[in-house]
């Protein structure tokens, strides 16, 4: 996507969405909220915080709220699709019809209240489980400075390894992975670092 330097020129790159973008736009701009352009969009900010953005695509409009896990959404005009693990929350428009204003600008005013009281729900990272599997959980037990050496590794580490050993459909396969990463786990490297960093 080409580089904008201004709302006006994102606008006119989105033609097909003007009259949307614009009426969120004034929306947004009835409010305290400060304009910018970050991440090649429109986005507003209060205090240096980002509190919501403004987008287009191929077949909708959206406002981005930064922070919309800490809003209500009593009206249920969040986009269904969201994942329930991050705090940003998306409201669609494909028609400038569907546009309820007094609507939208309560879910903005709410955004910049939360932000400026600090009422901001962090979202909580899921972690995996992480899952031994038998066959490395037996040569870790036989082993204590094998097994040393993998309790000290980072969990994305331990979690590769198990999952390289899970993935063996065979044992024979199984049985080879075990013996080759033995060394790579007593070095205290983990399954894929040659490969960053690259």
């Amino acid at each position: 996507m080409k580089k904008v330097n201004s709302v006006e020129e994102y606008l006119e790159n989105h033609d097909a969405f003007r009259d949307i973008l614009e009426t969120l736009r004034a929306l947004i701009l009835s409010t305290p909220l400060e304009e910018t352009i970050k991440w090649n969009a429109p986005t507003y900010t209060i205090n240096n915080k980002n509190v919501l953005s403004i987008a287009a695509f191929n077949n909708h409009c959206c406002i981005w709220f930064y922070n919309g896990l800490s809003l209500k959404d009593e009206h249920q005009l969040f986009s269904k699709e969201e994942d329930a693990n991050k705090a940003l929350r998306q409201m669609r428009f494909e028609t400038h019809d569907a546009i309820n204003k007094p609507m939208v600008l309560a879910y903005i005013k709410e955004a910049i209240e939360n932000e400026k009281l600090g009422n901001i729900v962090k979202h909580q990272k899921m972690t995996k489980e992480l899952i031994i599997p038998e066959a490395l959980q037996a040569v870790l037990q036989k082993n204590p400075a094998l097994k040393s050496q993998f309790e000290n590794l980072a969990p994305y580490k331990q979690r590769e390894y198990c999952e390289h050993i899970l993935t063996a459909k065979r044992d024979a396969t199984k049985q080879a992975r075990l013996e080759k990463i033995q060394h790579m786990i007593l070095k205290g490297i983990g399954l894929n670092d040659k490969y960053k960093n690259c």
